[in-house]
């Protein structure tokens, strides 16, 4: 089955036939795994969406709970708190807004402001999501496979065949979605790098990740500064920049046309000349 080229989002309906599309991450956390408390309090935040607008980012991805192994869980309030002064602020740049999260009241909240996007590690399974979303009638998703939460995830990792088992829990969550009569063109899937996967698992999923476009639905990833590039470049968290370029690439040659970064004007730049040099695109059709 072909995957749509067109993500339909709140306010915007996304093409990812022309390019893929940058994500640019801001956690407004003090714990994210690379950059927690660099946008720690509103101000700085919204300082930094605007700086990535500048450098041509396509989607605004705001998060307010870390999902690094071994975080935390905070409270809805709490995360809400952190998010709603960034999420206002983002609503008035002109581009997608999307918030990450996997809490249903957070949801229920951004949805009430307009956001564009929900983003959520734990595919809508917290009670009363997917009611939530399937309610809105426009709001675009991601669902992303991830087994446990990031305090046991990394516990979970006995796996088969690891792109079996992915592909069919995100299958069985789309057909949850599809039943609730959410429209397939509002939903893109995730194959969660880092999440609840080794090193070896995840190397094995990417390279078979093309395989996870006969679901039928763009492909959003994310490996910008992962642990896994670090075990296989042996680099620091804040070195990642060339191995997490690399996995961009090497994720959209796959099929991916969404690519979730911190690093946004390097990444624009290197999508460019992928391009523009005839880099091979397989987008499903």
């Amino acid at each position: 089955m072909s995957a749509s080229q067109i993500w339909t989002t709140t306010r915007f309906d996304l093409d990812l036939a022309e390019r893929p599309l940058v994500m640019g991450i801001v956690n407004v956390t003090p714990d994210s795994f690379s950059d927690g408390g660099q946008h720690n309090d509103a101000v700085r935040a919204i300082n930094f969406c605007e700086r990535l607008l500048g450098e041509g980012v396509d989607i605004l991805d705001l998060g307010g709970e870390s999902t690094r192994p071994g975080a935390p869980k905070v409270t809805a309030e709490e995360e809400w708190k952190r998010l709603e002064p960034v999420v206002r602020a983002a609503l008035s740049l002109g581009i997608p807004v999307s918030v990450d999260t996997c809490k249903a009241e957070v949801m229920r909240r951004a949805l009430d402001l307009g956001v564009d996007i929900i983003n959520d590690v734990q595919a809508l399974r917290d009670a009363g999501a997917e009611a939530l979303v399937a309610a809105h009638g426009s709001v675009g998703l991601c669902l992303m496979h991830m087994r446990g939460d990031p305090a046991s995830m990394q516990q979970q990792t006995q796996y088969t065949d690891v792109v079996d088992e992915v592909r069919d829990f995100l299958q069985a969550r789309l057909n949850r979605m599809l039943s609730l009569g959410v429209a397939r063109q509002r939903i893109t899937l995730d194959p969660g790098y880092g999440f609840a996967k080794t090193v070896e698992q995840n190397t094995e999923l990417q390279r078979r990740q093309h395989e996870l476009l006969a679901l039928g639905c763009p492909l959003l990833v994310g490996w910008s500064r992962k642990s896994t590039l670090g075990a296989l470049t042996g680099r620091a968290v804040d070195e990642r920049l060339p191995a997490s370029l690399s996995a961009a690439l090497a994720s959209v040659a796959r099929g991916a046309r969404v690519v979730r970064v911190h690093d946004v004007a390097a990444t624009v730049d290197a999508l460019k000349v992928w391009q523009a040099f005839g880099g091979p695109l397989n987008t499903g059709a």
